[in-house]
């Protein structure tokens, strides 16, 4: 039964060559990759282990990853990992990231761009449409509802919620937009492409702690 759009595959295995352990500014490797999938919205994520594993499954104990072990970790191939992510993922999701641990420098709005395309790319023709993250639960109609009041039709144009004078989600999107997002290549994501369509840019002040607050923050109050 498909879980998610997207799901996501960490090799993490070689005793050789794998180093999730080591830090980049205040946390490890493998920590970082995770929170980057996370917020780019990738589920289910998979840790495919073997170097340092008790360590590494300590540091993730509270991420929700799922933790399978490469009973060939002295030397294996990569290819090995990828399979092994592979076929717990299959049938749970429509495509995979895959990514071993000592590439960890990729952004989570590299990720999120990626995962808005392929949403794009099978969506039917419509006005406009929101973008959400699937951390952001708590939104409230009437934000919603606020923005598509408040939505030009003479001119294509996107509109962000604000909150204290910051933008916040969920932006509602001109249709006309899924092009430009579709062939955007950049670096920064979709923030990068915003800046370049800051003529089209609508803010809409709201009342709603729910455009800022994702799972984590929501599960600390």
């Amino acid at each position: 039964m498909k879980i998610s759009r997207i799901g996501g595959v960490i090799a993490a295995a070689s005793k050789k060559d794998a180093e999730p352990l080591l830090q980049i500014g205040t946390i490890p490797i493998i920590k970082r990759i995770v929170i980057s999938f996370q917020q780019a919205g990738i589920f289910p994520i998979v840790v495919v282990t073997g170097a340092e594993e008790d360590e590494v499954k300590y540091q993730l104990s509270s991420y929700g990853v799922i933790f399978i072990r490469n009973e060939n970790c002295e030397q294996p191939e990569l290819i090995d990992s990828v399979k092994i992510g592979l076929k717990y993922l299959l049938g749970k999701c429509d495509r995979m990231v895959f990514t071993p641990v000592n590439v960890p420098m990729f952004t989570p709005a590299t990720l999120m761009l990626t995962s808005i395309k392929y949403g794009l790319r099978s969506m039917p023709h419509c006005k406009a449409f929101f973008l959400l993250p699937g951390d952001m639960p708590v939104v409230k109609k009437n934000t919603f509802l606020k923005l598509l009041k408040a939505r030009p039709d003479n001119h294509p144009s996107v509109l962000f919620p604000t909150l204290g004078g910051y933008r916040k989600h969920p932006p509602l999107i001109d249709y006309r937009f899924r092009d430009i997002i579709m062939q955007f290549e950049g670096e920064g994501g979709l923030r990068q492409l915003w800046k370049q369509q800051e003529e089209s840019i609508i803010h809409v002040p709201v009342d709603d702690d729910g455009v800022w607050m994702d799972l984590d923050t929501y599960g600390r109050l």
